[in-house]
């Protein structure tokens, strides 16, 4: 489905801005609770910290092994703390170092198949909390809130770019 082109000048409405901005901090502070990680690793049976479980979600989307610098990216944090969450995925049995093809000196980084398990163990009891949310939605207009919210991050992405913050990648980009 082709995206309209942004007009870079339009007056947008202040009021519903407000709103969107106000909904989408309440979806944030609901999705990064403690309390709600700590009951989904329970349900899922894994031991896992919050901040690594971002990290193997993009690790297990990615096509290829990652450098850690590109994780880094990614995730707008400084590497240390991307090489800190990766040694203790890597001890967990999350996740593997691999040479890197391109450079010898250079390692890579991928999910292991208990990774991959984790991955789908957290996505799968995430979705099942989503659904049981979201019963009494119509198919349509979950299409569409779907739809809605992957226009609105390909905006955040195109705006991302146009200001060099290339901490979010077209490459997450995901149309339905």
């Amino acid at each position: 489905m082709p995206r309209p082109e942004a007009t870079p000048h339009r007056e947008v409405d202040t009021a519903h801005i407000v709103e969107l901005e106000r909904a989408l901090a309440r979806v944030a502070y609901l999705l990064t609770r403690v309390r709600r990680h700590d009951r989904a690793m329970t349900q899922c049976g894994i031991t896992m910290d919050r901040a690594s479980v971002p990290l193997l979600r993009i690790l297990a989307d990615a096509e290829e092994p990652l450098r850690l610098g590109e994780l880094a990216t990614r995730l707008d944090v400084e590497a240390p703390h991307v090489s800190r969450q990766i040694q203790r995925l890597e001890k967990s049995g999350y996740v593997e170092r691999v040479p890197d093809p391109d450079d010898r000196r250079a390692q890579r980084v991928r999910p292991t198949p208990q990774g991959r398990d984790a991955v789908d163990a957290i996505r799968d009891v995430l979705r099942g909390w989503m659904q049981d949310a979201l019963t009494d939605w119509t198919p349509e207009d979950l299409k569409s809130l779907a739809v809605l919210n992957h226009r609105m991050v390909d905006a955040f992405l195109d705006h991302a770019d146009s200001i060099g913050d290339y901490g979010a990648t077209a490459r997450e980009r995901r149309r339905p």
